[in-house]
């Protein structure tokens, strides 16, 4: 068998299959000895875990396309990624490899099968290997700190971001950076997350017209992204700015976040109020085409605007991508308008006028291709963008569109079988869903009973947890699977550990049960949760950029969660003011009365007057019942 794995908006993916695939000599070759099975990477991930380790354990590198040949039970003997269809340097024509394998697996039938065997005897044990464990405590403070300057060493400090070229946006580490700030007071640290949040937002890899982030730069400055535009990646992003906005208040990360979901709901939006994947870097055969302005075409539709336009927006004659222009900002509005002796009023309205002229005049060429497929993790995660927005914003239309948003995902994904389903298209759910599925779905209900104080949300996390438990579990650890145990079309059931594109399942899982273990008094989810996070510790304090969400984690167990209680009729109120407020690491319920069965709503008085309680581990210091009160309890040590 060969099996050819990529995803919609994969450059690369196209490029092979317009050379190879749909060349009629090769794709004869690939009919007369192969079975060939092409497999979208995002509707079956499970798939392209374990081919890509596969690959990865034979050629030491990976990526899409993934091209991997099988024995006829599954098992891996050669792979790689792109092949050009004439051989160029050192890597091998689609053809030349095509036909040796052919050959090898004719004559040398034998060795093949041992190899593939071997192989798979390798990816079985690497699964096992669980997380080592450490005699060493730690739950202590001193491990967070050596993390941070770990993080800290692969920092650019003058374009921010982590690491070289190509960047991708590391919000995880933003995220873990903000905490750790409001935790600690460590101004290098808010610096360094707030300069790669300003860099990205000025750079190419934001759509400065239409909103909205690129996948990744390929340049140190963020100028030249990778084009494609993928869901997860605005959820995240959009997430973190929220964040940003709450600590600081910079209106430019709160005008980012409006045109970053203007996009989403734009041009990602189903009818139904689900979320499609993602949108083609190519279009008309042209990565960027879509993207890229020439000067002339910007000058004839701006006219007398377009000369303070060009220049805030780096739009030159030669131009700064492959002769075009891809529109960034070099300078920031403050020192922009000091330069030109213009008024901000000014300068607001041309950009804003110069904006929608060129979002018209690009709205009549030719789309990137969209991915519509509608994916119920990338959908959560984009669910908890919209409660995080509204959070930090108190704009109600981000409460509605998640709160219909959940309204589909909790009815379309559903089956006779009462489990969910991982892809939603044309009124069909499909594939059984898998851990990282069930673990943004629950965060995000866990997000949207906070900011609407609706039980009902709590009480499906808890369900679907237990769902987890007992369909994800390994009795033998604290891991979860990646697949489900009544998924039997798989070589191995894989365990993953650390943050990808998108956040380790493992690591959301364990933040849901500790999290729930508060909101419903569990101590046994508690206790696996800490489980969990002692056994991965180590490795996220030695690599900190590649388990993010696990050492955000750490950090949280470490300081403690601040649980918000609000009580009383005016509690709406008083939710959507200290939501406002950023809060590294806490909780939050409100009710118009007491409620048995939910222990940080219960045991506590009625009275007429709306009451905010601070507590920890359950206990609570004297309520108040004013905002001001309560900011000065949280300054208290």
């Amino acid at each position: 068998m060969l099996v050819s794995i990529g995803y919609a908006a994969c450059h690369w993916c196209h490029v092979m299959e317009k050379e190879s695939f749909e060349n009629s000599d090769i794709a004869s070759i690939m009919n007369e000895h192969f079975i060939n099975i092409k497999v979208d990477r995002e509707e079956r991930p499970d798939v392209d875990h374990i081919y890509m380790d596969a690959v990865q354990a034979m050629t030491g590198s990976g990526g899409w396309p993934l091209n991997v040949f099988l024995t006829p039970d599954k098992k891996p003997f050669y792979g790689g990624t792109y092949f050009p269809p004439q051989k160029v340097f050192n890597r091998p024509s689609w053809k030349d490899v095509l036909l040796s394998i052919a050959n090898a697996y004719k004559n040398q039938k034998e060795e093949i099968l041992e190899q593939a065997q071997n192989l798979t005897l390798h990816l079985q044990n690497s699964n096992l290997i669980e997380p080592s464990q450490s005699n060493e405590d730690i739950f202590k403070p001193s491990n967070v700190d050596l993390a941070f300057n770990t993080i800290m060493k692969s920092a650019d400090r003058e374009w921010g971001g982590f690491g070289r070229a190509p960047k991708f946006p590391q919000t995880f580490t933003i995220s873990f950076l903000l905490r750790y700030f409001d935790i600690t007071k460590n101004d290098e640290a808010l610096n360094q997350a707030l300069l790669s949040l300003d860099k990205m937002v000025y750079g190419g890899i934001f759509d400065q017209i239409g909103g909205g982030f690129a996948r990744y730069s390929t340049d140190t400055e963020w100028l030249a992204p990778h084009f494609e535009k993928m869901l997860y990646d605005n959820a995240l992003i959009v997430s973190t700015l929220s964040e940003a906005y709450q600590l600081t208040q910079n209106e430019t990360y709160k005008m980012v976040i409006e045109e970053s979901l203007g996009f989403v709901e734009r041009e990602l939006m189903h009818v139904s109020g689900g979320f499609y994947s993602a949108l083609d870097a190519d279009s008309e055969g042209e990565e960027g085409k879509f993207y890229v302005w020439d000067y002339n075409e910007v000058k004839e539709i701006l006219k007398e605007d377009f000369e303070l336009f060009a220049d805030f927006f780096d739009i030159t004659e030669r131009g700064n991508w492959e002769h075009k222009n891809i529109l960034r900002v070099l300078k920031q509005k403050d020192q922009f308008i000091e330069e030109k002796d213009i008024s901000r009023q000014k300068l607001d309205s041309i950009i804003k006028t110069g904006k929608e002229k060129l979002l018209t005049q690009r709205a009549k060429r030719v789309h990137p291709g969209l991915d519509d497929k509608i994916i119920l993790g990338w959908n959560a995660l984009m669910n908890i963008a919209y409660s995080k927005a509204y959070a930090a914003t108190s704009n109600f239309h981000y409460k509605a569109v998640a709160e219909r948003n959940m309204q589909f995902l909790l009815s379309a994904y559903s089956d006779e079988t009462e489990l969910l389903k991982h892809t939603w298209k044309n009124g069909q759910p499909k594939y059984p869903a898998f851990l990282d599925d069930y673990a943004y779905l629950i965060a995000a209900l866990i997000e949207l009973a906070q900011i609407t104080g609706s039980l009902q949300y709590l009480d499906k996390a808890k369900v679907l947890t237990e769902t987890v438990i007992e369909n994800f579990g390994d009795p033998t650890s604290p891991i979860f699977f990646y697949t489900h145990k009544a998924q039997a079309d798989m070589l191995i059931r894989k365990k993953e550990l650390y943050d990808g594109a998108t956040p380790s399942a493992n690591a959301t899982m364990a933040y849901n049960l500790y999290r729930l273990s508060i909101f419903f008094n569990k101590s046994e989810w508690r206790n696996r949760s800490e489980q969990m996070i002692r056994s991965i510790a180590a490795v996220s304090i030695k690599y900190p950029t590649s388990f993010g969400v696990w050492l955000s984690f750490l950090f949280e167990i470490l300081s403690g969660t601040k649980e918000i209680v609000i009580l009383g009729k005016d509690w709406e109120n008083y939710v959507q003011k200290i939501l406002g407020i950023y809060i590294s690491h806490k909780l939050v319920q409100a009710a118009e009365i007491p409620i048995p069965g939910y222990p940080l709503l219960s045991n506590k008085p009625e009275i007429s007057e709306t009451r905010i309680y601070l507590c920890e581990n359950y206990a609570c210091r004297n309520p108040v019942n004013t905002l001001q009160e309560f900011v000065s309890l949280l300054q208290r040590k």
